[in-house]
């Protein structure tokens, strides 16, 4: 299978620049993410990563959703502790194994 485009949504574009968020970033977690999961409740996936930003390490996610030919990043955000897990206890989040 081709390599699909990456692509930044307008609403991730703004979060970017207002937020001085470095520009690779969004697509830094994406391509490395450390887990990824399937939201339930909005039908988009999310990818999780961890790596240092403002002088601590940080668990960043970036809400994404693919088709066959693009994947669109959404939005960015940093997680707070125990957020993975609640989301996980909810059933809100779903755990995909990696490589899939």
């Amino acid at each position: 299978m081709p390599a699909r485009n990456i692509r930044y949504s307008s609403h991730l574009e703004l979060r970017v620049k207002l937020r001085a968020i470095p520009r690779e970033l969004p697509r830094t977690v994406y391509l490395g993410a450390d887990r990824r999961f399937f939201d339930a409740s909005t039908g988009f996936f999310i990818a999780v990563h961890t790596l240092p930003l403002g002088g601590k390490r940080r668990e960043i996610a970036v809400v994404y959703r693919e088709t066959e030919r693009e994947v669109l990043l959404v939005t960015i955000h940093s997680l707070k502790a125990r957020q993975v897990q609640n989301r996980l206890a909810s059933g809100r989040w779903r755990e995909i194994p990696l490589g899939t």
